[in-house]
Parts: structure tokens; C-alpha cells; sequence
């Protein structure tokens, strides 16, 4: 099933600007001379707001004071859910993102929902090797391919774990920003949902474009490409839910939503329901937006 009608929330404590992370993820930009904690909360609670007025099932856990983790509000790079009660943890680039496993937290998602099986990636980090979670891969769950495009936080040899031990095959490429750098994330670039993809073929080489957009038609999707303007614009960075009744959602940023043109938004219409709220500071100061913030729960 390539949708859920839960999802997992961490609501922050100590957001703001990374230094750690900000050495690779181009879309970070410190907004000086504002509270992004309080600006922070008041996003988080809107997003929350929206996806329960919608139906979807929000489990909201607030972080915690210590250790330091200012990343925290997106719980997606640190932790997946899987059928059968499966979870993985995945090692991270940023040191002080590595704090976001608290044991704790986990120890009462364990319990929460009846975990089994759990996958624990994190002993690459001891190797420098990273695979930030359904930011570095995206996954289409029905077809068990697992997209991803390299760079210092994502590498072929954790991802290729990741999918002999899941059962998943390896879509592996590269994407560059405009500034010729790799980009950190693929969540970023790409959106799967059920039965289409949300992405920016012009940020992939040319010779490996075609490769990418093969398997996607293999897989029966519609593709909808955006452009690098509009990913910088965090359009790429959707999720496809579901609410308890069953309706399709396509849940993005209020600046996501605007970047959008009239075709791209009446074409997703045909799918799914779209829903955003605003994440201005979350996405400015974090670098990442509405689907960084939610880790999909399947059990």
C-alpha cells in the first residue's frame, strides 16, 4: 500500500539553523532577527491542524530539552515504518541529527505500535557512509522500488542494504541543483504517489533522465515534471496520504502549492484532494518542508 491514514510528528523544541547540515543542503538560508522556535511551533501546529481537519491521524510526540537537536521536526531521516510491524533506523550525516534517536521516543513507538522487526542502519555512520531515511530514497511501496539520488547524504552502499534486507530494487541516480551541486535529498526533487511521480527531470543528467523516466512508465505512473524554480519552491517535497475514509491527499507547503500552475494543480486534482499550510521558517531555516515533517506509519 503506497498510502497511510497516520502519520508520526515531532514537535519541536529547539528549532533552527543548522550549521551541521547546512554544509550540503542548499535550501537552508538563516533568517536572523526572528524566534524560529516560535515561529516553528506556530507552523507545526498549522500543519498538525490541517492534516486532522482533513482526517488524517496525527501521533504528535514533543521533542525534548537535551540533548540539542534542532533538526528534530523532521523525523522522516531517522526512522521508517513498514508492514508487519517493521522499523528502520537510519545512520546521518549531521552529528547532532544523530541525537534525534533518543531511546526513549523509540522504546515508546515500540510499545505504541507493537513493533517487531527492527532494522538499525546506523552502525554505517562509525564508516561516514549515510542514508537519511524516505528523505534519501523515495519509495514507491507497491512496486518496492526505492529512488534515490546520491550524494554526501545518501550512498549506494546503505541504500542497497536497505533494499536486499526490504525487498526493495534500487532506482540509483544523480541530481544536481542549479548551482551544479548535488542535491541533498531526493525527497526534495520527487514525490511518488499511487499512481503518479512529481518530478524535476531537468535537475538529472541527460543520460540517466531516460533510465529514470523508463522505470517510472514501467511502473504504469503518470509523470509530472516541475522545474528546478519550482523545487526550489519546495514543490517536490509532497506526500501522498490518506484519510480514515479512504480519500486521497496531497499534502505540500503553502509556498509548494503557490509555485504550482494551474495545469499542475488540475492535473494532481484529478487524484487526489491538495492540501498546505504555511512553513515559511521551517523551510527557510530548515532547508526542508511538509514532507520532511511526517514519517508515514504502517504497521
Amino acid at each position: 500500500m503506497q498510502n497511510t491514514d497516520t502519520v508520526l510528528m515531532i514537535r519541536p523544541n529547539n528549532f533552527g539553523y543548522n550549521p551541521q547540515t547546512a554544509v550540503n543542503n542548499a535550501f537552508q538560508k538563516e533568517a536572523p532577527g526572528i524566534n524560529a522556535q516560535e515561529a516553528a511551533l506556530r507552523e507545526f501546529d498549522g500543519l498538525v491542524s490541517v492534516l486532522q481537519k482533513a482526517g488524517v491521524e496525527v501521533m504528535v510526540f514533543p521533542d525534548t530539552p537535551k540533548p540539542y537537536t534542532p533538526d528534530s521536526i523532521f523525523p522522516n531521516n531517522w526512522i521508517s515504518f513498514h508492514p508487519q510491524h517493521t522499523i528502520c533506523l537510519y545512520p546521518m550525516f549531521a552529528p547532532n541529527r544523530r541525537l534525534e534517536r533518543k531511546p526513549e521516543l523509540i522504546q515508546t513507538l515500540r510499545e505504541r505500535l507493537h513493533t517487531g522487526k527492527e532494522i538499525d542502519f546506523a552502525h554505517y555512520e562509525a564508516a561516514g557512509l549515510y542514508l537519511e531515511g524516505t528523505g534519501s530514497m523515495v519509495l514507491d511501496r507497491d512496486h518496492k522500488i526505492a529512488y534515490a539520488c546520491l550524494s554526501p547524504r545518501t550512498d549506494e552502499k546503505v541504500l542497497e542494504d536497505f533494499c536486499q534486507q526490504m525487498g526493495y530494487t534500487p532506482m540509483i541516480f544523480r541530481a544536481f541543483d542549479s548551482g551544479g551541486q548535488p542535491i541533498y535529498h531526493t525527497n526534495v526533487m520527487m514525490c511518488v504517489a499511487d499512481k503518479y511521480v512529481v518530478i524535476c527531470l531537468e535537475s538529472i543528467p541527460e543520460e540517466e533522465r531516460k533510465k529514470v523516466t523508463e522505470k517510472i512508465m514501467r511502473s504504469g505512473k503518470e509523470i509530472i515534471p516541475i522545474s528546478w524554480t519550482q523545487v526550489e519552491k519546495f514543490a517536490g517535497n509532497m506526500l501522498q496520504a490518506q484519510n480514515s475514509d479512504g480519500e486521497k491527499l496531497l499534502v505540500m507547503s503553502t509556498q509548494a502549492f503557490q509555485s504550482l500552475s494551474e495545469e499542475q494543480i488540475s492535473r494532481l486534482g484529478i487524484y487526489n484532494k491538495l492540501i498546505h499550510s504555511p512553513l515559511w521558517t521551517i523551510e527557510a531555516n530548515g532547508g526542508g518542508s511538509a514532507r520532511c515533517m511526517i514519517a508515514e506509519i504502517f504497521t
